[in-house]
């Protein structure tokens, strides 16, 4: 969109906040940048320069709004959308890829050269993947300046920076203040307990959490998950250590309570969170679109901005999603949660009642198939899919291209429609993810005149596309399961 001048101008004359993290604002007057929802008044068209990422205004030689913080905003919804290239080394650049493999290892989980990734970047971002990094790794400083009283040193390295050099240098370029500067225009009361970050997880309006956190609450493994205090909690398995977040939905952010074991883990923590959430989605574009069917606008109007819960693991989510074959919610949690005492690794909350990190596929590769309380059939099918997952003939993380993953799955024994398009829905996060053999897809289909037969209802969800997977939740929350609903 940065290349449409006109529209981007429209955008930040009318401060629209949809816009944020879609393209952002620089002055050449001011040599700063923003966000387009940024409240000041804007600046002259002539005066406007408008880049694809926050990691090219600063290339560009602009700093970030000390008012608006174009660098808190929600990310581009297009890598939520898109499975090319771009969008997949986003994800992966989001997943902190960059800082502990570097570009090459980013080039070789991706199947390209490094210069192929490069030049890809650049045409499209105006950065390569080495600015893009410090772009995030400057956005975690400042989280770390802000909300923790950790020593400026420690924050240094727990951003990802080489050197204490270096991360004064990017922070006062980015910000054009010193990180000391930076701590001491944090009010008092801001920082959390010792240990505990308190985040604020922005995001687009309209944000209905009901299904969203609903679904999160009513299907959640004990050990792992909970739902206490109005809090979706749950533990993280992270690249240097493990975690635990506590996420509360509000009227304007998610409210992120998080305590790591490693705080190089921040960052890794707050994109895996927020693709939980699907924070970056565009509501406005998906509700549009959704509208125009007659018998699907009403649902949309009772209430829109409904989210896709996704998930912070893709390998767990696979575990489980072949645990709950044909059967209810509560079974699939208890099969669930039998793994988990069995094979999970302990941890320690001292906030609540979380016990276990889901087990890994690794640990899961090594499980007795006797052992296990299920069919035959589907012990093969588990076993199969976690081998293949540890030994890393499956691959299910942020580089994995749809398409391909759909494949490979379809043809491992026992993986039907439904668990497949399950996997693309919440592991993936493939926005047109579609199951019209499910049962609540079919009852509700029924119930609203919609053909209720899965080639006919697939026929009819054409019109829907690419949003499909919105569409599946809006249809399940016409039924009263505990899914569709906050828990009191």
């Amino acid at each position: 969109m940065h290349t449409d001048t006109d529209r981007c101008v429209r955008a930040v004359q009318a401060k629209d906040t949809r816009f944020d993290g879609v393209f952002f604002t620089a002055v050449v007057t001011t040599r700063i940048y923003c966000r387009p929802g940024c409240p000041v008044v804007p600046p002259k068209p002539r005066n406007m320069r408008f880049y694809p990422s926050a990691a090219a205004c600063q290339q560009a030689g602009f700093r970030a709004c000390k008012r608006c913080r174009p660098d808190t905003t929600p990310g581009s919804p297009e890598w939520n959308v898109r499975a090319d290239l771009t969008a997949r080394t986003m994800r992966l650049i989001g997943d902190g890829v960059v800082d502990r493999e570097g570009v090459a290892g980013l080039a070789r989980r991706l199947g390209y050269s490094a210069r192929q990734i490069e030049r890809q970047l650049l045409a499209e971002l105006g950065a390569g993947p080495l600015a893009l990094a410090r772009a995030q790794r400057a956005q975690t400083a400042r989280l770390l300046i802000e909300t923790t009283q950790l020593p400026l040193s420690d924050v240094a390295f727990a951003a990802g920076f080489a050197s204490i050099r270096t991360f004064n240098e990017t922070v006062r370029e980015v910000y054009a203040l010193s990180p000391t500067e930076l701590r001491t225009r944090v009010p008092q009361g801001r920082t959390g307990a010792a240990g505990v970050l308190t985040l604020r997880l922005p995001f687009r309006k309209p944000l209905n959490p009901d299904n969203l956190f609903g679904h999160l609450a009513a299907t959640a493994v004990p050990g792992v998950e909970e739902w206490r205090d109005g809090a979706y909690r749950r533990t993280l398995r992270l690249p240097y250590g493990h975690g635990i977040v506590g996420l509360t939905p509000g009227a304007e952010h998610i409210a992120c309570r998080l305590i790591l074991t490693d705080q190089r883990d921040l960052a890794v923590a707050i994109s895996r969170c927020r693709r939980l959430l699907d924070l970056d989605a565009d509501p406005v574009a998906v509700d549009d679109q959704l509208r125009t069917d007659p018998l699907l606008a009403p649902l949309v109007d009772k209430a829109p901005g409904r989210r896709v819960p996704r998930t912070v693991d893709e390998a767990e989510f696979a575990v489980r999603a072949v645990l709950g074959q044909q059967v209810s919610t509560a079974a699939a949690r208890t099969h669930a949660a039998r793994l988990v005492l069995a094979h999970g690794e302990p941890v320690d909350d001292p906030e609540g009642g979380l016990t276990h990190l889901f087990p890994s596929p690794a640990a899961l590769a090594r499980l007795d198939p006797e052992a296990l309380a299920l069919p035959r059939s589907r012990r093969t099918t588990l076993t199969t899919l976690v081998r293949q997952l540890a030994d890393g003939g499956l691959a299910l993380g942020p580089e994995s291209d749809w398409d391909e993953v759909r494949a490979h799955l379809a043809g491992l024994p026992g993986f039907g429609p439904w668990t497949v398009e399950a996997i693309a829905m919440r592991a993936l996060g493939d926005p047109d993810a579609f199951l019209p053999t499910d049962l609540g897809m079919r009852r509700a289909a029924q119930e609203l005149g919609l053909p209720h037969t899965p080639a006919a209802l697939t026929a009819r969800a054409a019109a829907w596309r690419p949003w499909r997977a919105y569409a599946t939740q809006y249809l399940w929350a016409t039924d009263s399961h505990p899914i569709n609903f906050l828990p009191a």
